[in-house]
């Protein structure tokens, strides 16, 4: 029979994972989780985390335990409850007794767990603003601390545009900005604020101003997707697509590409395109290819437009149409594609689609020979080496 001490700590929900870098127990490097010494509500993997989250956040919020209502303290100690102990145990917010999931769970500073509804209407109603079981000062409302880590974000970024400062080499004082930025944005994140959750997993992806990962950033974007976060969805869709930071699987990036699909996220729906030009995840399928290939450059995707203006063109998967190949030519190059402005003075070259021009032709082989583009560089000289340009006015 297991002791005391050891039941009460298994059903604690909070000592399953470090509360700095999430590392689950007995999982990842977290082969041991030790408690807070002053409160013994949070734990950490190591005691670099440990001062990590102690400078971050739990400094303003660790309540010593002689320190805490010794009414609450017992009953957290030994719950009497049946209704409570039980909603601890399966991880239930105990406002309103139902199951907490990843996407609807408020983490207090406190590292007390709840809904963000449930969090929110305490707000609303100013019914004691602080956390209901240890009675720590609830942090300030998710969207001011957004709001504030934005503002001082896009001042480091500011200083990285114009050169003074690059993400891998920050000042020490810039770097202290971001900590705070990341500090805010994840207390913000953890009360369930959409906007924070998929900053962060921005933050962790690109590494600026952190150490780049994968892996967490999956985590953030996948908090977002889960509430409905097109572009979350999109980049969750993407790491499973790749494989950074989780098992590649096509059959999981097909399925958060179709959400984001949903809400008309062009990229998700170019990357469905190739999923099924390729057979990866689904049955090789040049129609279905076609079909996304459409439905992205409907929306004004660029590479969508002039992918289908491709198969128009040569006649793949759709029947050979040189007209409607020419108008999405046109669609992409006025959006700066360069091989689909080539691709345009081709058909005012060649008559392709088009009445031939060869004023025309020499403008759109000017904008891509612009770009760099040799082949149009050639044609264009070409052009007017022939005088053609002056024979078409």
């Amino acid at each position: 029979m297991a002791s005391p001490s050891k039941d009460k700590k298994d059903s604690n929900p909070i000592a399953k994972a470090c509360s700095n870098c999430f590392a689950a127990k007995g999982k990842d490097s977290a082969t041991k989780l030790s408690a807070c010494a002053r409160c013994g509500l949070v734990v950490y993997c190591s005691r670099d985390c440990q001062r990590a989250h102690w400078k971050a956040s739990h400094k303003q919020h660790c309540i010593a335990k002689a320190d805490r209502s010794p009414q609450l303290q017992n009953s957290l100690d030994a719950p009497n409850d049946e209704a409570t102990s039980t909603a601890v145990s399966k991880e239930s917010c105990v406002i309103c007794l139902n199951v907490l999931s990843d996407a609807s769970r408020c983490i207090l500073p406190c590292t007390h767990v709840f809904h963000s509804t449930c969090v929110a209407e305490l707000r609303k109603f100013g019914v004691n603003e602080a956390c209901p079981l240890c009675r720590t000062p609830l942090p300030p409302g998710p969207e001011k601390l957004y709001e504030e880590g934005v503002w001082r974000f896009v001042m480091i970024e500011y200083l990285v545009a114009r050169g003074y400062a690059s993400w891998s080499t920050l000042s020490a004082s810039a770097q202290h900005e971001v900590d705070a930025v990341v500090a805010g944005w994840q207390a913000a994140a953890e009360q369930g604020y959409l906007p924070a959750q998929d900053s962060l997993g921005n933050l962790y992806a690109q590494g600026h101003g952190v150490a780049q990962s994968d892996a967490k950033a999956l985590r953030w974007f996948k908090m977002a997707a889960e509430q409905g976060h097109a572009r979350a969805q999109f980049n969750v869709g993407s790491l499973f697509h790749h494989g950074r930071g989780v098992v590649q699987s096509y059959t999981e990036a097909m399925k958060w590409y179709l959400k984001a699909s949903d809400q008309g996220n062009v990229e998700a729906q170019c990357n469905i395109r190739a999923l099924y030009q390729y057979g990866q995840g689904v049955p090789k399928s040049g129609s279905e290819a076609a079909k996304w290939y459409r439905k992205s450059a409907e929306k004004g995707h660029a590479n969508g437009q002039y992918n289908l203006a491709l198969m128009y063109d040569q006649g793949r998967e759709v029947p050979e149409n040189l007209g409607e190949a020419a108008k999405w030519y046109r669609k992409a190059a006025n959006l700066g594609i360069v091989l689909a402005q080539l691709s345009l003075g081709d058909c005012y070259d060649k008559g392709r689609g088009l009445a031939q021009n060869y004023v025309e032709a020499a403008t759109w082989y000017r904008k891509a020979a612009d770009q760099g583009n040799d082949t149009a560089q050639f044609r264009m000289g070409y052009l007017h080496a022939m005088g053609l340009t002056m024979a078409s006015r």
